[in-house]
C-alpha cells in the first residue's frame, strides 16, 4: 500500500500543490518566527558575553533604606578601588562611571529618544597604557574636560556629526552643549541595535551620573585559581554594610538573560499568531482536497476492496500520502522560514529600537517543529476523508454519481449546528452588563467567539443552499451562464462550505478586528481630548528625566502663555499593583485637566490629600473621605502613608490613575524634586507655529523633552494601534492567499470532473467566453458566500465583545470602519474572480469531442 500511496501522490502532484503551498505557509511562520527568536536572542547574548570578557566580579552601589532609587549617594571612590585592587585573587580592579543621556541630531531632532534602554553614557578612564579597552579611539582624541565630548562611531554617523562639531545633548534637566573631539567603537548591543554612546571625561561623567569623586561601578578581574565566587565574598567583606554589593559577572550576565528572555520572547508572538491562522485556515484547504481526491479516485478504491485490501489498509494509504505531502510542504515551508528570518528584524524593529544583527541559529527545535507541525497538520486534515473512503463499499464505489450526504445526518449536522449557534452567541450577549475586561470576561468571550465560528463551520453546508440562491439572483442577470453558475455552486454543498469556510474565517477575524481597532481608536481620541484643556504638552518621554525647573519658569514667561502648570509623575502602590500618579498644583490643575467629577474636587487636593479615578477606586473600593495606605515612587524600604480621599472623577488618561500633591510626589520621585511635564494654556486657546518655537526655545529644545499640541498628542495616542493594524492586514493576507489556493483547488477539480459536461455544452453552441464566464461567476458566488459568512460573524463578535472597553474608556461605542469593511469585501471578491482564471481557461480549452471521449 506505500507503492500505491506513492504512484497515488505522483498521478494528483497537480492536485496536491496548493495544499503542499498551504502548509508551506504555516511552516514558514512557525520556524521563521522560532529561528528569528533564537538569532536575535543569540546576537544580544553575544554582545554581553563581549560586555563581561575578563571581569570576574563587579561592585555596585546600594541605596540605604527609604532613599530614592535615584539617589546618586555612594561610597565608590577612589580609596575602594585602591582596596580592592590590593586585595589578594585580585588581578585588575578597573572604576566605571556610565548613565544615560539623550542626545540630539545636527539639525536639533532627538537621536532614538523613546528607546530607554539605549541612551549611554561613558566615562573614558584611561589604563596603564593611556587607552580604554573598552572604548577604543577610532579617530580624533580622548575628551579632557566638561566641554568635550566622543561619540561611537554609529551615533556620529545616525546624527550627522563630523570631529569639531558641537552636539546638543540632555541627562535629567539643563540642555549641554559639548565639542565632539573624538570617535570610539563598542561592541554593546544596545548601542549596536540602535542606542547611542557618548564618552565623557571621568570628572564630567562622574558630575553627571554619581557624584564628585564616585563611580557607578568597579569591575574586578580575577588572578588565575581565584573563582569568581571566592573572589565576591572576599569584596563582600570590605564593602561598607548594605552601601555596596559585589556581583559576579556571572550572576550579572544571568540577570541580564532574564531581560533578554522577556524583551525577545514578545518577537515571535505575532509571527506565530500569522502561522497558527494560516494552519488553521489550511487544515480546511486539505480536507476538501483529500475529499475530493477520494471521490474521483472512488473506482479505483472499489477495486482495491474488491481484490482484498482492509478498511486499515484504505486508511493507511491516504494518510501515507498525506504524510508524504506534508513531508515535502514541511522541506519547503522550512526554507521559506529561513527567509522569514531574514526580514522579521526589518519588520519587527523601529528607528528607535533597532533589532541586534548576527547569523541565523538554526536550532534542532525550529526542525522538529516543521516536522511535526507540517506533517501532523496534514495527516490529521486527512484523517477525516480517509476514514469516508475506508467506509465505502466495493459495489458503492463503482457508481458513477456522487451520492448526496443522507438526510439523517444533514439533521444530525443542523441540530448541533443550531445548539453550538446559540451557545457561542448567549455567551458572548453574556458580555452586554460587563464592566471591563476582567480576565474572567476576556475568557468567555475568547469561547463564544471560539463556538461561534465553530457552529458557523458546521452550519456552512446547510446555509450554502439558501445564500447561494439568493446570490444567484444576481448572477441570473448574466442569462444561462449564470443559472449554470449558481448550479454548479449547489451541485456540493459540503465542497462550496469547505470552499467557502478559509475566506470566511480570515474574512471575520479581520472585520472582527478593524472595527474594535476603530471603535477604540476613536474613543481613545475622545478621551484624550475630553480630558486635557491645555494647548500644548511639555513633556519628558519617561519619568526617569525631568525637566530643567528654570525652563518651566521659562515657559511660563513666553508671550500668549496664559498658565504653566508643571506636572511630577510617579508610581503609587497600595499592594501588589503600581498604577500612575500625577503630582498637580490644585491651584492651576482645573485650568489644564478636564476633570469631571463624581464626587469631591480638585480643590482638595493637598499635602497627604488624593484624588483617584473611578478606576482606581473601584480597585481598591474606597470612596470619597476613606483613607488608603499607599508609597509613592520606586523608593526602597517601607514609605507606606496614609492618605485621605478627597475626589473621584472619571477615568482621564492625562490626570492619570491618582492626582496628588505635588510636593507629595516630588519627595519620593525617580528624580527628587523633579516635574516631567508642563501642561500649557495659552491666551484664547490660540495655537500657531510661533508659539510653538518659542515654547521649544524656552525649554532649550532639549532632546529630552516634547512639545505638542493638544491635536498632536491625541494623533500620537491613536499611533499606538500600529500593531493590531499590521496584524489585521497580516490575517486578511494570510486568508486571502490561502483562500485563493483553495479555489483554484477547487475550481481546478471540479472542471476535471465536468469534462463531459463542459463538452456537451460546447457541442450545443456555448462558445470560450461563455465557459469561462461560468467558471468565474461560481468562483465570485462561493468567495461571496464566504465573505458573506465572515462579516456577520466578524461584526457581531466585534459589537459583543467591544462593550468590554467600556469600562475602561466610557466614550467606546461601536463604530464600523465602513473604508475597511469595503476594501476586505473587494479584495475577497476579487480573489474570487482572480483564483478562476486558470481553471476557467483551461475549460475553455477543452474541444467539445476530446472532452465528451476523455470524460
Amino acid at each position: 500500500m506505500l507503492r500505491t500511496a506513492l504512484r497515488n501522490v505522483l498521478a494528483h502532484k497537480a492536485r496536491l500543490v496548493m495544499t503542499v503551498l498551504a502548509v508551506c505557509l504555516g511552516v514558514a511562520f512557525i520556524s521563521g518566527s522560532l529561528v528569528f527568536a533564537d538569532s536575535t536572542t543569540a546576537a544580544y547574548r553575544a554582545s554581553l558575553s563581549k560586555d563581561y570578557a575578563g571581569i570576574a566580579v563587579t561592585v555596585e552601589p546600594k541605596s540605604p533604606p527609604g532613599a530614592p532609587v535615584g539617589g546618586r549617594a555612594n561610597v565608590l571612590d577612589d580609596a575602594l578601588v585602591a582596596k580592592l585592587a590590593a586585595m589578594p585573587g585580585v588581578a585588575a580592579a578597573r572604576p566605571v562611571v556610565d548613565g544615560s543621556v539623550t542626545l540630539a541630531a545636527k539639525d536639533g531632532s532627538p537621536m532614538r529618544a523613546d528607546n530607554a534602554m539605549g541612551k549611554l553614557a561613558a566615562a573614558y578612564l584611561p589604563g596603564a597604557d593611556g587607552k580604554d579597552g573598552r572604548h577604543p579611539l577610532t579617530a580624533g582624541r580622548a575628551p579632557r574636560n566638561g566641554g568635550e565630548v566622543a561619540l561611537d562611531r554609529g551615533t556620529a554617523a545616525a546624527g550627522s556629526y563630523s570631529l569639531g562639531d558641537t552636539v546638543t545633548l540632555a541627562t535629567d534637566g539643563p540642555v549641554l552643549k559639548m565639542r565632539l573631539v573624538g570617535l570610539v567603537s563598542t561592541h554593546d548591543t544596545r548601542v549596536t541595535s540602535g542606542g547611542t554612546l557618548a564618552v565623557f571625561d571621568k570628572a564630567t561623567a562622574q558630575r553627571l551620573f554619581a557624584a564628585p569623586g564616585r563611580y557607578t561601578g568597579i569591575d574586578l578581574s580575577a588572578a588565575p585559581g581565584t573563582s569568581a565566587y571566592e573572589l565576591a565574598r572576599n569584596a563582600d567583606a570590605l564593602l561598607p554594610k548594605g552601601r555596596a554589593e559585589a556581583v559576579t559577572a556571572t550572576a550579572k550576565a544571568a540577570q541580564q538573560s532574564v531581560f533578554i528572555d522577556t524583551k525577545t520572547s514578545s518577537y515571535s508572538r505575532l509571527p506565530l499568531i500569522f502561522a497558527v491562522v494560516s494552519l488553521f485556515i489550511g487544515s480546511f484547504l486539505i480536507v476538501n482536497t483529500f475529499t475530493m481526491l477520494i471521490t474521483r479516485r472512488s473506482r479505483e478504491i472499489a477495486l482495491l476492496r474488491a481484490i482484498g485490501a482492509t478498511r486499515r489498509q484504505v486508511v493507511g494509504s491516504v494518510l501515507a500520502e498525506a504524510a508524504l505531502v506534508g513531508l515535502v510542504a514541511s522541506a519547503l515551508g522550512f526554507v521559506l522560514g529561513l527567509g522569514v528570518a531574514t526580514v522579521l528584524p526589518d519588520v519587527l524593529g523601529t528607528a528607535d529600537d533597532l533589532l541586534p544583527r548576527g547569523p541565523l541559529v538554526v536550532g534542532p527545535l525550529p526542525v522538529l517543529a516543521s516536522l511535526v507541525v507540517g506533517v501532523g497538520v496534514t495527516v490529521l486534515a486527512a484523517w477525516l476523508p480517509s476514514r469516508r473512503a475506508a467506509g465505502i463499499a466495493p459495489v458503492e464505489a463503482m457508481r458513477t454519481a456522487e451520492q448526496p450526504p443522507s438526510a439523517a445526518l444533514s439533521r444530525i449536522r443542523g441540530a448541533v449546528g443550531a445548539v453550538l449557534l446559540v451557545l457561542g452567541a448567549g455567551l458572548l450577549v453574556s458580555l452586554s452588563g460587563a464592566k471591563d475586561a476582567s480576565d474572567e470576561n476576556l475568557r468567555t468571550a475568547m469561547l463564544g467567539c471560539g463556538v461561534l465560528v465553530t457552529a458557523v463551520i458546521v452550519l456552512a453546508p446547510l446555509l450554502a443552499g439558501p445564500v447561494i440562491r439568493l446570490l444567484g439572483r444576481l448572477t441570473t442577470r448574466f442569462g444561462v451562464v449564470g443559472d449554470l453558475a449558481k448550479d454548479n455552486a449547489l451541485r456540493d454543498p459540503r465542497r462550496t462550505a469547505a470552499t467557502a469556510v478559509a475566506l470566511m474565517i480570515s474574512t471575520a477575524l479581520v472585520s472582527g478586528l478593524a472595527v474594535i481597532d476603530h471603535a477604540s481608536s476613536r474613543a481613545l481620541d475622545s478621551q484624550a481630548a475630553a480630558g486635557l484643556s491645555a494647548d500644548y504638552i511639555i513633556g519628558t518621554r519617561n519619568t526617569t528625566t525631568a525637566i530643567d525647573p528654570a525652563a518651566v519658569r521659562r515657559v511660563a514667561a513666553v508671550p500668549g502663555v496664559a498658565t504653566a502648570s508643571a506636572v511630577a509623575d510617579s508610581t503609587i502602590s497600595t499592594g501588589t499593583f503600581a498604577r500612575t500618579v500625577s503630582g498637580v498644583d490644585p491651584r492651576t490643575v482645573g485650568a489644564v485637566m478636564k476633570l469631571r467629577f463624581t464626587s469631591g474636587s480638585a480643590t482638595g487636593i493637598g499635602p497627604g490629600r488624593i484624588a483617584v479615578s473611578s478606576s482606581f477606586a473601584r480597585e481598591n473600593r474606597i470612596s470619597t473621605g476613606g483613607r488608603i495606605d499607599a508609597s509613592i515612587g520606586p523608593g526602597r524600604g517601607d514609605r507606606s502613608r496614609p492618605y485621605t480621599v478627597v475626589g473621584i472623577y472619571q477615568d482621564n488618561p492625562t490626570a492619570q490613575d491618582v492626582l496628588a500633591y505635588r510636593g507629595d510626589v516630588q519627595q519620593h520621585s525617580y528624580l527628587r524634586d523633579s516635574v516631567q511635564r508642563v501642561l500649557v494654556a495659552t491666551d484664547h486657546g490660540t495655537t500657531s507655529p510661533d508659539l510653538a518655537k518659542r515654547l521649544r526655545g524656552a525649554v532649550d529644545d532639549s532632546p529630552l523633552l516634547k512639545v505638542q499640541t493638544r491635536a498632536q498628542l491625541v494623533r500620537e495616542q491613536a499611533g499606538t494601534a500600529g500593531d493590531l493594524i499590521t496584524l489585521v492586514f497580516g490575517l486578511l493576507a494570510i486568508g486571502v492567499i490561502i483562500s485563493a489556493l483553495g479555489m483554484v483547488n477547487t475550481l481546478a477539480m471540479s472542471v476535471a470532473e465536468r469534462t463531459r459536461e463542459i463538452g456537451v455544452l460546447r457541442a450545443i453552441g456555448m462558445d470560450r467566453t461563455g465557459i469561462r464566464r461560468m467558471i468565474r461567476l461560481e468562483s465570485l458566488a462561493v468567495a461571496a458566500y464566504g465573505t458573506l459568512l465572515g462579516l456577520t460573524v466578524g461584526l457581531f463578535g466585534a459589537w459583543k465583545v467591544g462593550g468590554l472597553a467600556n469600562g475602561a474608556i466610557p466614550q467606546y461605542t461601536f463604530s464600523v470602519p465602513w473604508g475597511t469593511l469595503a476594501l476586505v469585501v473587494a479584495l475577497s471578491l476579487a480573489v474570487g474572480a482572480a483564483a478562476a482564471a486558470l481553471p476557467a481557461r483551461r475549460a475553455a480549452a477543452l474541444g467539445p469531442l476530446r472532452a465528451v471521449a476523455d470524460a
